[in-house]
């Protein structure tokens, strides 16, 4: 992104020089699965012109290839690793746990794993909650469920006090499941165990609904919550359409990025208007959305709209402070724009039914679709490779469709957002046919 140095190097908690137990090769050709080198990295930029000059491999072209290494830092009998899920709800999060712990338990014989319950605030002693005693008996079906095993929560990020109760516990490993919010916490408190000297390695899961996290290809979740988010499009475009000038009104995650909204769109062919954080637009106006929509109802007599919750946020009550998550509190633009269409429509003396839904916490607690599934057991799989590698201070990612490994630091230095000029919102423009800009000037 422009204006940021590019360092994708990983930081280690020390040399590894313990054989790795998975058996996998180091040649080509036996029908055997290889260990991944430290050498093997994955381009960053993949795109190219004719006449660019040739990539100079750097630590900011290159990011690190994710798998099991040939030696590994921790010796997997003497391995006490902690699971936290923390941040809002998110189909998958009780497959991560189960591939995590399948893989430490049956992968490196890891016998001791423990689940943080309630996010970072399982580790304070003022809350008091027990940890989990994990195994794979015990997470063998919970990937059926919604949710989270654990129980999640926002803040808690007494930072000094949970690497306390990192000490006490005698951690080596601490896999943070959790979002930009719980990652920057995850980062705080690996400085704060480097400053301690301790050899504790911290990997984080990235769990963030709206697909946000710089150098994330895909945030686990994200597939189910497209796919549910299609069905409640579904019922409002059945909706619409059966009313006279029927508006089906769906409002879907994406605080500050529009992904949820723009591949919903894509998904259903349904949508005929697209509003989300990354473009601006009018309400009223001739070229506004509003007199948009009412020429829309007069050629087709219905219409469908998915706006984005952090959308036309200026039209609305600034509500002051952040969450406990850090993130900027919303007011609700669902019910705001359901009246403001009304109100519009009987100005226009036009007869109008708005059928208004937010699916939101159905989808967040909804299980994980296959897709979102498959994904989270190698999100896990190679988190747990990561971490016995003695990996710290980073997350496993997908990136031009390979897993790998990108440092904190660099994941939440910004948030993904929705290029207004880019592919994938011409693409939306053009499926819905609402135009290419609804500002009066």
């Amino acid at each position: 992104m422009p204006g940021t140095e590019l360092d994708f190097s990983i930081a280690t908690i020390g040399e590894c020089k313990i054989k790795n137990p998975l058996h996998y090769a180091n040649v080509d050709g036996d029908s055997m699965s290889n260990y991944v080198g430290d050498d093997e990295f994955i381009l960053y930029n993949v795109y190219a012109k004719k006449g660019d000059k040739p990539l100079a491999f750097s630590k900011g072209t290159l990011l690190e290839k994710s798998g099991p290494r040939e030696k590994i830092y921790f010796n997997p009998q003497h391995v006490h690793a902690a699971i936290v899920t923390c941040g809002g709800l998110c189909p998958g999060l009780n497959d991560v746990i189960r591939s995590l712990v399948r893989n430490l338990w049956y992968g490196y014989g890891v016998r001791r794993i423990t689940g943080i319950q309630y996010g970072f605030k399982g580790f304070l002693p003022e809350y008091n909650f027990p940890v989990v005693d994990l195994d794979p008996d015990i997470v063998d079906d919970i990937h059926k469920i919604g949710g989270t095993m654990l129980g999640s929560s926002r803040g808690g990020n007494d930072i000094p006090a949970v690497v306390d109760a990192i000490e006490r516990m005698n951690l080596n490993i601490v896999f943070t499941i959790g979002g930009d919010g719980t990652q920057r916490g995850a980062l705080a408190v690996a400085e704060e165990i480097d400053r301690r000297n301790l050899r504790v390695a911290v990997v984080g899961v990235p769990k963030t609904i709206d697909n946000d996290l710089s150098y994330v290809q895909k945030s686990f979740g994200f597939e189910t919550a497209v796919s549910r988010a299609v069905q409640s499009v579904s019922g409002a475009h059945v909706e619409a359409d059966n009313a006279i000038n029927g508006v089906g009104l769906v409002k879907v995650m994406g605080r500050e990025s529009g992904f949820i909204a723009a591949h919903t769109a894509l998904a259903s062919t349904e949508v005929n208007f697209v509003l989300i954080p990354e473009v601006d637009f009018d309400l009223e106006g001739p070229r506004g959305f509003l007199a948009s929509l009412k020429r829309r109802l007069v050629a087709r007599k219905h219409a469908v709209v998915v706006v984005a919750e952090g959308a036309g946020q200026k039209y609305l009550s600034t509500i002051e402070g952040t969450d406990a998550s850090g993130n900027k509190k919303l007011a609700d633009i669902g019910p705001f724009l359901r009246d403001k269409i009304a109100e519009y429509m009987k100005a226009e003396g036009m007869e109008s039914n708005i059928r208004y839904i937010d699916p939101s916490y159905t989808i967040r607690s909804a299980p994980a679709d296959p897709n979102d599934s498959l994904y989270c057991a190698r999100l896990g799989a190679n988190a747990v490779h990561a971490a016995m590698s003695g990996r710290t201070k980073m997350l496993v990612s997908l990136w031009s469709n390979k897993f790998v490994h990108v440092p904190i630091r660099m994941a939440t230095m910004s948030r993904n957002y929705v290029n207004p000029e880019g592919s994938l919102w011409r693409d939306v423009v053009e499926a819905t046919r609402q135009p290419v800009i609804m500002k009066n000037s």
